[in-house]
């Protein structure tokens, strides 16, 4: 009987494999969509730009674009242009076998990357002793740079500031209207690009790797667009008299839907955290993945965009392999970032380096001067393209200060400190980018670099989570923005969106539209689609992220961090700390007997231990108490869900609680928590001086998943569901997603994507892709 393998364990690649004997050998693995790099220059950029956006973004799909060889300058693209530069360049390289860094010269590295290939046989190519040698994440030299921004769709550039077509690309139809000495009325490609310089997050980073070195599967930073060029690899030629083998990558890629499914199956079936990046998935566990995967073998000129939140990871084969690499941050991705990738990465304790709330504010300062000027572009569809971006920037705006506004019913104002805005104040505890708004410590100040001091501050976020210095109380209040300065903003922001509606049902000589029921309609609508501030404020119906903090400043005690606390023993998992005297080694479940309160405890209903009140959330309806760690693991609700509802809603008063004496309540349906959460020592990783005082986050669920009797199979259906109904519900709502002018003689050929069935409307010019591809016998899919 054979035993089942081991899909845990870190499985290095033969340097033999066949890549497409590979993808026929399961159901599972499939191509890529491919298209030519040479159909972008002889269509229409904008048709390459709309498919971008729907395969890409709103389909989740990766894209390859082949073929940018011919347009790279081979002496400029070569090892030995890089080597000639850059040879006592000192970088940083990763040893991936040790798990450590290594210093070296880019001289040194690249003259023995055919030693360390070389090592990599097929006989030989798992021992565990070879060393992979990965120079990862080195600035891109700024002569590729240069070179590459007139070679890129400008679009999809690094840092693009604007949409404008490339001097050194054919003419094309899009001239987007300019004021002199303006930027070009146009979006950004790039909103990254709406920072100032020194406040830009540094991303064009260059990969140089030999056979048998690899890149975790993982996700593109805060939901961003990657983009992975390979400008070069060795061609199996002789070089400095010695022969190379072929450079190639293999990369594996999933959907952005599928992102739930790969998520719970890299925690219970893999045993680690997509989140973390630490952790290469061998062939067999992709084959029996529960999600499709398409599989790229990346040559040079291939061109890979890259959907945001779809795991992925890369393989280098060969002797040599150069890429170039970036990541877009657009209203898509950051929609996506401050809903789920930053509360994620928060979670773990990942530094936040793109600041996406800042880029929300920053953005439309520069789109509001943009729209000032609109009236010399009155017939340009790209000026009604960055108003309809303007909105959602507002949305996202809108949200950010509705979480940062104080209780309205406090009976004298919050005192707040005022300091200046320079973009580099994180979370001591999380890591993530502070915008505005956030608690620092006055008795936690440790002594900096000359005169500078270390301040203990903590995001909003963290605090709800019970995530704070050891003080946990006594924390004052700072802001970097003037609070009336945002909101003169947002109102005057706020009348421009309405004041463009305006300007929209007029004709191109300023002439007023006839005025009929349905314009009229559109702008009351637009007017309950963006209130005022006041009238925003009410209709939240929750208490806000600031408002919470206040609560807990009142509810939760001052430690004395020179008076440390008697350690006690852990009471989340249930168990003893220590082995009952009667009972050999195994320690045993505690009896429970009924405890004594003392004020201001409380009893959680679901665990029965006595607990603090400020550590219990309390019904609104029959005053029961829940452990925020039991609401947490059991029931998948936050701290911070609780806290924001004026009358909170226990699990017993909703029918769902799983307690041992609420499951025999025939009207109870027992929550089954929809995920594993593995639990992270995000200790490791936050200021020393944090202490977790609310829910202990190291603790696994693993518990409250069996006892509720959820298994695996069944969480992998459920997500595997809701990214079906994900998939239909951007099917049905497919007209409103269509946020750009398309010609009237576009054409689109479904037949070439079997999978996107009900976007036969979207005209995207056939002669984009490689009709050679598409004619073979692989499958092309999207």
């Amino acid at each position: 009987m054979s035993s089942q393998p081991n899909l845990t364990a870190f499985k290095p690649i033969s340097p033999t494999l066949d890549v497409q004997k590979l993808i026929e050998s399961s159901p599972k693995f499939d191509h890529a969509w491919r298209l030519s790099a040479d159909s972008i220059n002889d269509n229409n950029l904008e048709d390459f730009e709309r498919l971008v956006l729907y395969q890409v973004v709103i389909r989740g799909r990766p894209l390859v674009v082949e073929g940018f060889h011919k347009q790279l300058n081979k002496s400029l693209f070569s090892e030995k242009w890089l080597r000639e530069a850059y040879y006592k360049k000192h970088e940083v390289a990763r040893d991936l076998s040790k798990g450590r860094n290594m210093p070296l010269t880019m001289g040194h590295y690249l003259k023995n990357m055919p030693g360390l290939a070389d090592k990599m046989t097929a006989f030989d190519y798992a021992n565990p002793d070879r060393q992979r040698i990965y120079l990862k994440d080195i600035d891109c030299p700024p002569e590729w740079r240069d070179y590459l921004s007139d070679v890129i769709p400008p679009s999809l550039f690094y840092l693009n500031k604007s949409r404008q077509k490339n001097t050194t690309r054919p003419e094309s139809s899009w001239n987007p209207g300019t004021a002199a000495n303006d930027d070009p009325i146009t979006r950004a490609g790039d909103l990254m690009s709406s920072f100032p310089p020194k406040m830009r997050a540094e991303n064009l980073m260059c990969y140089i790797g030999h056979e048998g070195t690899y890149t975790p599967a993982h996700q593109e930073m805060c939901a961003s667009l990657g983009h992975n060029l390979m400008v070069e690899a060795s061609d199996g030629s002789s070089e400095y008299r010695k022969a190379t083998r072929p450079g190639s990558s293999i990369w594996f890629m999933t959907k952005t839907k599928d992102r739930h499914v790969v998520s719970e199956y890299w925690l219970s079936i893999l045993k680690h955290d997509i989140e973390l990046e630490d952790h290469f998935a061998q062939l067999d566990a992709w084959k029996d993945a529960p999600f499709k995967t398409y599989i790229v073998e990346q040559k040079p000129g291939d061109f890979i965009l890259i959907p945001p939140l779809a795991a992925h990871q890369v393989w280098n084969r060969g002797t040599r392999t150069m890429k170039v690499a970036w990541n877009r941050t657009t209203v898509d991705t950051l929609e996506m970032a401050l809903v789920e990738a930053l509360p994620l990465a928060r979670m773990v304790g990942r530094d936040e380096q793109y600041k996406n709330k800042a880029i929300v504010f920053f953005s439309l300062e520069r789109y509001s001067k943009m729209l000032h000027r609109i009236d010399d572009t009155v017939d340009d569809p790209e000026a009604k393209l960055l108003w309809q971006d303007f909105q959602r920037l507002f949305v996202l705006y809108t949200s950010i200060l509705l979480s940062e506004t104080f209780s309205q019913n406090a009976r004298k104002k919050q005192p707040v400190e005022l300091i200046e805005y320079d973009s580099h104040i994180t979370c001591s505890y999380c890591r993530c980018n502070i915008f505005n708004r956030f608690l620092t410590c006055p008795s936690c100040v440790l002594a900096g670099p000359g005169d500078a001091e270390d301040n203990y501050d903590v995001c909003m976020e963290c605090h709800v989570m019970g995530r704070s210095c050891a003080c946990i109380s006594r924390l004052k209040w700072v802001e970097q923005f003037s609070w009336q300065y945002l909101i003169r903003l947002h109102d005057s922001w706020r009348r421009q969106i309405l004041a463009f509606e305006e300007w929209d049902n007029t004709d191109q000589n300023h002439s007023p539209a006839p005025q009929n029921n349905d314009s009229t309609g559109d702008k009351e609508a637009l007017k309950d689609r963006f209130p005022p501030w006041s009238v925003a404020r009410v209709k939240m119906g929750k208490k806000s992220l600031a408002e919470i903090c206040q609560e807990q400043l009142k509810l939760r005690p001052w430690k004395d961090p020179s008076q440390p606390a008697p350690v006690v023993a852990a009471k989340e998992n249930g168990y003893s700390s220590e082995p009952d005297s009667g009972s050999g080694s195994s320690p045993r479940k505690r009896r429970k007997l009924r405890p004594s309160l003392k004020k201001d405890e409380g009893i959680c209903h679901f665990c029965r231990e006595v607990e603090p009140a400020w550590k219990l959330a309390s019904c609104g309806h029959c005053e029961l108490q829940y452990c925020y760690g039991t609401l947490f693991r059991a029931f998948d609700i936050h701290p911070q869900q609780a806290m924001e509802k004026y009358r909170w809603l226990c699990p017993k008063c909703q029918n769902i609680c799983s307690c041992s004496v609420c499951r025999e309540d025939p009207a109870t349906i027992p929550y089954e928590p929809r995920c594993l959460l593995p639990g992270h020592d995000t200790q490791k990783v936050a200021d020393f001086r944090s202490v977790e005082s609310l829910v202990d986050f190291r603790v696994s669920n693993s518990r409250w998943l069996k006892q509720s009797g959820s298994d695996y199979s069944r969480r992998i259906a459920q997500r595997q569901q809701e990214a079906q109904w994900q998939e239909q519900e951007i099917a049905e709502n497919d007209k409103e997603l269509q946020n750009v002018p398309f010609p009237a003689n576009g054409v689109y050929e479904p037949s070439l994507d079997p999978e996107l069935g009900g976007l036969d409307e979207i005209p995207v010019d056939p002669a984009l892709f490689d009709s050679s591809f598409a004619n073979s016998n692989s499958p092309v899919s999207g």
